[in-house]
């Protein structure tokens, strides 16, 4: 069989499992995930080797209505995904079985796009067998989809792996011929310090709750390894708006801190099997989220 190489967008709007499609794919975790919307802020690039292709995945932003948003940062995700979807060989649209109105959103962005599309209904799991069938009639006769021009629509469960393998033999179906543009040791392009900032930004997310997510940047200011000791030294700068959000992220005497910290070591030893010391500071920098040169230095 001749080998196939390329790139698929994975798309959709805020929390409809588009990171945990990847992790799934990939059987290994590079993007982060929670549930909370937003939680991805860039493109994350992933690749799936099989025998006979390399399929190149982009994680995106979920992509939602901005017209009210006065949050560059927002602004500047919803781009990104935007921006994805032009630069690939395929287009996944992830959506949830119950239709939501964001969803018409993604479908007008899509219908000015000629590249193939699949429209992937996950978390199938939430719905019983009976209803799928219903479900997946209801989505095929609405005229957006038409009109969106998907050339199939498959449902799976991202979480649990059902008819992903699936998914992954048709995404390559149409996928050009070619060579591999990663070798085979290779699952992703970030590097380990971007990794590890979104290690530590999600026990951030698991931590804390209300505001607290949406205003926590993370710099890695230092990353150092010592051989001779084998240890890894990680520094690292939580920025927030204001003075009462640092407040909560440091929690009282320093405990949230702390359970931040010692979540996020435990498993940047498991990512890079050796110890770490890791050090976490919290900063105030005023409306980080507006300042587009301060969003430029933290590579957004």
């Amino acid at each position: 069989m001749p080998y196939k190489s390329g790139f698929v967008a994975i798309v959709g709007r805020p929390n409809v499992g588009k990171s945990t499609f990847l992790n799934q794919v990939l059987g290994q975790k590079i993007s982060i995930v929670s549930d909370k919307p937003q939680t991805t802020r860039n493109k994350i690039l992933g690749v799936k080797h099989l025998p006979t292709g390399q399929i190149i995945f982009f994680d995106t932003p979920g992509i939602h209505n901005t017209e009210r948003e006065k949050s560059h940062l927002n602004q500047r995700m919803v781009h990104t995904a935007r921006s994805a979807v032009r630069e690939v060989d395929l287009i996944l649209l992830l959506v949830e079985p119950q239709r939501e109105s964001e969803d018409q959103l993604l479908f007008d962005v899509l219908k000015k796009i000629e590249t193939p599309k699949i429209l992937v209904i996950n978390k199938i799991d939430l719905v019983g067998k009976s209803k799928l069938i219903t479900i997946l009639d209801t989505f095929n006769s609405e005229k957006e989809l038409a009109a969106s021009h998907f050339s199939e629509i498959i449902p799976i469960c991202a979480k649990t792996g059902e008819n992903t393998d699936r998914l992954i033999n048709l995404a390559l179906s149409y996928l050009p011929e070619g060579t591999p543009y990663f070798p085979e040791d290779q699952v992703t392009d970030q590097p380990v310090r971007f990794l590890a900032s979104e290690i530590v930004r999600e026990k951030v997310i698991e931590k804390t709750r209300d505001e607290i997510p949406y205003v926590v940047s993370i710099q890695i200011e230092r990353f150092r390894e010592d051989e001779e000791k084998g240890i890894i030294h990680i520094e690292v700068t939580l920025y927030v708006e204001k003075n009462s959000q640092k407040a909560i992220l440091i929690g009282q005497k320093g405990g949230r801190l702390k359970e931040i910290g010692t979540a996020a070591r435990i498993e940047l030893e498991d990512l890079l099997a050796t110890k770490v010391f890791l050090q976490l500071w919290v900063k105030v920098k005023k409306e980080w989220r507006k300042n587009d040169l301060f969003l430029n230095e933290m590579g957004y």
